[in-house]
């Protein structure tokens, strides 16, 4: 561990935010590379005389924060390292970066649910870094579930994750198309969670570089419209969902009303276009009969 005062770390601190980024990028990095936690950063100023210990030293840290400004790299591809809820996941650029706004999809089963449930079986479509099955088996130990990805090599991101989050074994992972994967499973499964590619093609033209340039295309790109995989999503459930089962997927930010009519098309019911924090309806969620 490498020592350096409080106020001389807060001087390079302050001297590296001047020259652009944002403080919760730079906060990934001192966490995942210094080795400095957020509530640490946070008591700092109150004893700026005392010491601090970091895991790397205050250049090799300025390499990569200059990394990020310069090239546009996300930080958490640099450092490895995504945040999301409470768990700590390792990311690639094989893998999409889970977003905060999608976190609400567990709050979302908490209501659907509640926090307290009897064994079922819920199945994920495109995991990706895993975040959002590891969070449901991590809070539902009783419930069985299936993660699934077109990519063998997000899977194994996905698998490495869920083993260094959890003690649990109810989760299992599984490389297919969509609902490939649940043959031996059609009409037992209670949930449906899917955050597809949704993204138009048009949109995705104009994406930020930090996304279009470093982020997997496979991940972001829903075709035409941006709806190509959330249709086929749907369309199929119908075959694998029990009776009243749940289905619940993220959409973009303008999609909801024309997801919600392809969910009543296909038989359900309780149909509900559900807000994200910033009041966009960011979710469409329906039960099959």
């Amino acid at each position: 561990m490498l020592s350096i005062s409080v106020k001389e770390f807060l001087y390079w601190k302050k001297k590296q935010l001047s020259k652009g980024g944002d403080h919760r990028s730079f906060a990934v990095l001192l966490n995942c590379i210094g080795g400095i936690s957020n509530s640490e950063l946070n008591l700092l100023r109150i004893n700026p005389e005392r010491k601090l210990y970091l895991k790397k030293n205050l250049e090799q840290l300025e390499f990569i924060w200059d990394n990020h400004l310069l090239n546009s790299s996300p930080i958490q591809y640099l450092c490895g390292v995504s945040f999301w809820r409470d768990l700590k996941l390792k990311v690639t650029d094989k893998v999409l970066i889970p977003r905060p706004e999608t976190e609400l999809i567990i709050d979302i089963v908490f209501k659907i649910f509640g926090k307290q449930s009897q064994k079922l079986i819920f199945a994920e479509l495109g995991t990706g870094s895993g975040a959002i099955s590891i969070a449901l088996a991590l809070a539902y130990p009783l419930w069985d579930g299936i993660a699934t990805d077109i990519d063998q090599n997000a899977l194994d991101i996905a698998t490495e994750n869920y083993l260094n989050c959890c003690k649990e074994t109810n989760l299992k992972f599984y490389c297919g198309h969509w609902w490939t994967p649940f043959e031996s499973l059609k009409g037992k499964i209670d949930l449906v969670i899917s955050n597809p590619p949704y993204i138009p093609k048009d949109t995705y033209e104009k994406l930020p570089k930090e996304v279009k340039n470093f982020e997997p295309k496979i991940a972001l790109l829903g075709g035409e419209d941006g709806l190509k995989h959330i249709r086929e999503i749907i369309q199929k459930a119908p075959l694998f969902l029990k009776e009243k089962g749940w289905l619940i997927i993220e959409n973009h930010f303008d999609q909801g009303e024309k997801v919600k009519q392809l969910f009543i098309k296909s038989k359900f019911n309780s149909v509900e276009i559900v807000n994200d924090l910033s009041g966009v309806g960011r979710f469409t969620i329906g039960r099959y009969k």
